[in-house]
């Protein structure tokens, strides 16, 4: 089927981890033989914070590196529902993410009332619904078929407090066409890859990842990210930790191949308000194969096994030990590598989320046969 994704930006992934997992369920929906296409806006904030810090080389060496994936542009507000009417052309499936402007989904809401000849879903991958719902309530989603949430406590959010019944459960996942094991020479004992928290996991990122690095200055610690204020930068620094920025998606197994384990530190509303939902570098990391170490997050839906594919830590003096503990112990770090990758390769790439995107929109079109899932 052609399948048409409305993006924020699929070129960039400065400060925009949707992209990790766009790419991948592009790629595996294409090997599946859909024709796949990404649309996003000639001018978005991802891709110019990208080239403000370092101008044209990255988006030719993501042309360099995807050039399987289809993109089209769009342009200024003016004629958008004339441009969604024409992008939107011939699909089967139109799948609009959450981190794009409001015009735009109540545009394609448009177009898909007055053509009615597509399945229409919103892909919600962020906590806004439950952290700042006036800003969800901006999108019209009158005329959508539903509602992707990369969660079960989000999808029950928008069934309760937005009043939405055909909800789905779609999980990110690890684009494995770019994060598998790597051959490397280990040259950092933790590296941390994640982008500054906005003050939703700030205590947790003093006394779990800084702490740990003042308590223990023998061990390496690097940190890979972006919007880092100057405090913070300085505070890495104090505590001797190696501050490298930005870093393309596709080069952090490269980093994870260096390092001898790395660390979950989920911010704080997928702890509080969106409980059992992960973030894409859990998948990523697990789908390298290097051991993961998890500040308190709460698995409530079974996705991974705690203990076995990655360690679960309370506290900050027990995340110490488990740093020390795998910076001593190559046998358990092998151990948890291979659980995880193999819970990532059982359960979780963008493969698995392609195949569920076609059960999904055979339940929705009412395929003769399809299996129904639960919504």
């Amino acid at each position: 089927m052609k399948i048409v994704l409305f993006v924020h930006s699929i070129v960039s992934d400065w400060s925009h981890g949707n992209a990790h997992f766009l790419r991948g369920l592009m790629r595996a929906l294409t090997a599946r033989g859909h024709e796949v296409t990404a649309c996003e806006r000639w001018s978005n904030w991802s891709t110019e914070s990208l080239m403000e810090d370092h101008g044209h080389g990255p988006i030719v060496e993501f042309a360099r590196l995807f050039p399987d994936l289809d993109l089209r542009i769009y342009g200024d507000w003016e004629g958008i529902l004339g441009e969604v009417d024409e992008l939107t052309r011939g699909a089967d499936l139109v799948l609009v993410h959450e981190f794009n402007d409001p015009e735009l989904v109540g545009a394609i809401g448009h177009i898909r009332r007055r053509r009615d000849d597509f399945t229409l879903l919103f892909h919600d991958t962020h906590h806004r619904a439950a952290s700042v719902p006036h800003q969800m309530a901006r999108f019209n989603l009158e005329h959508y078929d539903g509602v992707l949430a990369f969660g079960d406590s989000l999808a029950d959010l928008w069934r309760t407090a937005y009043g939405k019944e055909r909800v789905w459960t779609f999980h990110e996942a690890a684009d494995t066409t770019v994060f598998f094991p790597r051959d490397a020479e280990k040259v950092e004992d933790v590296v941390w890859i994640g982008n500054w928290g906005d003050d939703e996991r700030t205590r947790e990122f003093q006394e779990y990842l800084l702490d740990s690095a003042l308590a223990m200055p023998d061990l390496r610690f690097a940190v890979h990210g972006v919007r880092y204020p100057e405090e913070a930068r300085a505070a890495l620094e104090a505590a001797g930790i190696d501050f490298r920025g930005w870093i393309a998606n596709y080069r952090v197994p490269e980093a994870f191949a260096r390092a001898r384990m790395t660390l979950h530190i989920p911010r704080g509303p997928y702890v509080d308000r969106l409980p059992g939902i992960p973030t894409i570098r859990t998948f990523e990391a697990l789908a390298s194969g290097i051991p993961l170490i998890s500040t308190p997050w709460p698995d409530v839906e079974g996705l991974f096994r705690p203990g076995q594919d990655y360690l679960s830590v309370r506290t900050p003096e027990e995340m110490r030990g488990a740093i020390r503990r795998l910076a001593d112990d190559p046998e358990e770090r092998q151990r948890i590598a291979a659980n995880g990758l193999e819970t990532i390769r059982a359960r979780h790439t963008c493969g698995h989320r392609a195949v569920q995107l076609e059960e999904i929109y055979a339940e929705i079109a009412g395929v003769p046969g399809a299996a129904p899932l639960l919504t």
